[in-house]
């Protein structure tokens, strides 16, 4: 007489979709969230003819670790943003900007610009900035997304135009305006230059989120933190260096926004494994992962989740973790912030 079979052992749950654990992105920029098929459009339409690295549909290869490796991104930034020549052209960027958040779960998005860089194409400083706010509306209004704008200056300028843009800042922070920042190669410009700029944007109720310790190492993001008052800090990994500076991120709470594709395909780090972010999050550092520039880059918000549990290990809660230290670290409505929350514990618990 045959014995039954043993039962078969249960399947594996299949992993959570991580487009749909609500999430704040925190660290975006303008030209940067452009889809590629935009680019070529406008590139077309305005008569542009793109770098190869641009059209080919492919991320370019960069390695940004060295002085020509950095001037090349900022070439292809540069022509890539030589493509946003209208308002309509403005506010096409950011409702697809917007759109491509929602898809990837966010429900909160704070977008970087530098008005000075679309200034003289919009009519000046103001009008840019109206143009801005008027497009985050709209995107809001269309796709349900809720969008703060940080203004950033420019570190390869001189610090009297940050002082500009602090206030500038300042003056539209009822308006949609929640940071500044300070973007742009760590290594030139120092941070203590900047620090009337950033005391002007912080007695105006503005969050410090400057760039440090991405391409310059952890003394970058200890000036980020001493001499700009920082509240979060763009990409901040390499304090990873410096195990005191990990402690003092992790006591005070300072959120450093992660952005691991970016890591890699500018050179900081040469593989995936490479970057951090295990070894932060487990020393208590808080961490808002982000997409820095997907045009770039060639992956958005829910790739940088994914790429967290495929090469890093991290659990269903642990992302759970993650989104939840994204929407903390943010300057999200509060009814919002609760409501984004509240679908965290959701996902991790599985009834979403």
């Amino acid at each position: 007489m045959d014995r039954p079979s043993p039962p078969a052992p249960p399947s594996p749950a299949a992993p959570k979709d991580v487009r749909l654990l609500p999430k704040a992105h925190l660290h975006l920029h303008f030209t940067g969230s452009m889809r590629t098929s935009t680019l070529l459009e406008l590139a077309d339409r305005y008569g542009i003819r793109l770098p190869e690295a641009l059209s080919s549909g492919t991320p370019p290869k960069l390695r940004a670790t060295d002085e020509r490796g950095w001037f090349r991104f900022q070439r292809l930034y540069d022509a890539a943003r030589s493509c946003l020549r209208t308002a309509d052209d403005i506010r096409r960027l950011v409702r697809e900007a917007a759109e491509e958040d929602v898809a990837a779960g966010a429900r909160w998005l704070e977008i970087q610009v530098d008005p000075t860089s679309y200034a003289t194409r919009l009519g000046g400083l103001t009008p840019t900035m109206e143009i801005v706010l008027d497009a985050v509306r709209s995107a809001e209004r269309d796709t349900g997304l809720g969008i703060g704008v940080v203004i950033a200056a420019n570190r390869m300028k001189h610090p009297l135009e940050a002082r500009t843009l602090a206030r500038l800042a300042v003056r539209y922070a009822d308006e949609g305006v929640v940071g500044f920042g300070l973007s742009n190669d760590e290594r030139r410009g120092m941070a203590r230059d900047f620090d009337r700029a950033f005391a002007i944007a912080r007695r105006g109720g503005l969050r410090a989120v400057p760039h440090g310790g991405e391409l310059a190492g952890p003394e970058s993001v200890r000036d980020c933190l001493d001499d700009l008052g920082a509240a979060r800090v763009g990409h901040g990994v390499r304090s990873a260096e410096d195990p005191a500076l990990v402690r003092r991120l992790a006591e005070s709470g300072v959120v450093c926004e992660v952005c691991p594709a970016s890591n890699v395909a500018l050179g900081v780090y040469d593989k995936a494994e490479d970057v951090p972010l295990r070894a932060l999050f487990e020393a208590g550092v808080k961490i808002a992962l982000g997409a820095d520039d997907p045009l770039l880059f060639g992956s958005r918000l829910a790739e940088q989740y994914a790429l967290a549990r495929e090469v890093h290990g991290f659990s269903d809660a642990e992302l759970g973790v993650l989104a939840r230290q994204s929407v903390e670290g943010s300057a999200v409505p509060d009814a919002l912030r609760a409501e984004m929350l509240a679908g965290i514990g959701e996902w991790v618990d599985g009834s979403s």
